[in-house]
């Protein structure tokens, strides 16, 4: 099954507003059906230092949400994004996905960075979400920035038949760009899974906004601080659970 994936990165800022303009920018270059990836915190901003919790307006951000739902809905796409969303008097470090013809889902990141500990909650489950593209449901699985430093999560998707891993990180440390990359790579190669990555437009971005095949190949990459957006068409006929059959489940691990 081939299905077209839509990739983009732009300057996340703490104006709600204005990061829904690159949003409804990047929706305007779909096509139907494409699914759309976007970075972490893409809709409410975020940053390392967690006092911009404190200026954002809840009330904006859902009108803000409901504006997006709105245009995926019209544009006949699939979106995932990053947000902070505000729930039971709490934050959390989300992906969200909207789509036209399939229910809304959340994954609360569950691998908190510690700056993130004590004004996020953590999410409390890893799963695995079907979307219906075309005449076919694939299943994506989600991991969030630090997550990318442990690989039995991705795994875990992996061996609950997630086709597609998806990415979302605001990693603009300016350092460590290499070992990002070969991360990102090994996570596909290893599970022999397609992973999309999505990270923000920025001076010191260190994570590449990018796409890698199964085998590991990369696709598509993209490292700067500009807007910048690229599709590509994938099949899911290259994932392959040739390694993980392979797995040992006889010594402890």
């Amino acid at each position: 099954m081939k299905i077209s994936v839509l990739v983009a990165q732009f300057p996340i800022t703490f104006n709600i507003n204005e990061n829904l303009g690159y949003i409804m920018s990047v929706l305007e270059k779909s096509k139907e059906d494409d699914l759309v990836i976007l970075p972490e915190g893409a809709l409410s901003g975020y940053s390392d230092d967690v006092n911009f919790l404190k200026d954002i307006n809840v009330k904006e951000l859902k009108n803000a949400m409901k504006l997006l739902k709105d245009e995926v809905i019209k544009k006949r796409v699939h979106l995932v994004f990053g947000s902070c969303v505000f729930e039971n008097d709490t934050w959390c470090n989300a992906a969200i996905g909207y789509s036209y013809n399939n229910p809304d889902f959340i994954y609360k990141k569950l691998n908190l960075a510690f700056h993130e500990r004590g004004y996020f909650k953590e999410g409390d489950k890893l799963e695995v979400y079907p979307i219906k593209i075309g005449e076919k449901t694939i299943n994506l699985g989600i991991q969030l920035c630090r997550e990318i430093r442990f690989p039995e999560q991705w795994r875990w998707l992996a061996k609950h038949k997630a086709d597609i891993f998806i990415y979302l990180t605001n990693a603009v440390q300016g350092k460590g760009i290499s070992v990002w990359r070969s991360h990102l790579v090994s996570r596909a190669a290893e599970n022999q899974r397609f992973l999309i990555s999505a990270n923000n437009a920025h001076v010191n971005q260190h994570c590449p906004t990018m796409i890698i095949s199964p085998s590991g190949e990369i696709l598509k990459e993209c490292v700067n601080d500009k807007f910048y957006y690229f599709r590509e068409e994938i099949d899911l006929n290259e994932t392959s659970d040739w390694y993980i059959s392979q797995c040992r489940d006889d010594i402890g691990l």
